[in-house]
């Protein structure tokens, strides 16, 4: 599958390049070039939302970092995190043609259980699931937009 597809995000300048017949695309947080996959094309988009946008600050912004699970090693997406350190937003992303379905909330719900972020993000560049922790019944609420980003509460 080409990674190179319209998504549900901004239009943003990527920096692609090609070795051989693999097309890599330069990280904004990393400042490396990786393998241009689906899930890169979307969290690449994310990201440049978030950091042009969105404001983010870029050096809080966490991309691809191993955590432990019980015995398992577990690897987020991207993490955004908040000048204390604790968490903004976690942001689990899936490649066009993959579905956000229950089994992927599930599955980020191990991350953000660790994290324990304010903010919940599933995307795979078309459709958006975008959640808030409400702090007084420590339940997940569906958003229709991107969080602004605050250093701290």
């Amino acid at each position: 599958m080409h990674p190179i597809i319209p998504l549900n995000l901004p239009q943003t300048e990527l920096r692609i390049t090609k070795k051989g017949e693999q097309l890599y695309v330069n990280c904004i947080i990393r400042k490396k070039s990786v393998i241009l996959s689906p899930e890169e094309w979307v969290r690449q988009h994310l990201i440049a939302l978030f950091t042009n946008q969105l404001k983010y600050p870029k050096g809080l912004i966490s991309v691809e970092k191993t955590i432990k699970y019980g015995e398992l090693d577990k690897r987020w997406d991207a993490a955004v995190f908040k000048t204390d350190q604790s968490c903004f937003l976690l942001l689990e992303c899936k490649a066009p043609h993959i579905k956000i379905t229950k089994a992927v909330l599930e599955q980020s719900l191990v991350y953000y259980k660790q994290l324990q972020s304010d903010y919940l993000v599933l995307s795979n560049g078309l459709e958006h699931l975008i959640m808030k922790k409400n702090t007084s019944s420590n339940q997940l609420e569906k958003l229709d937009f991107f969080p602004e980003y605050i250093s701290s509460e």
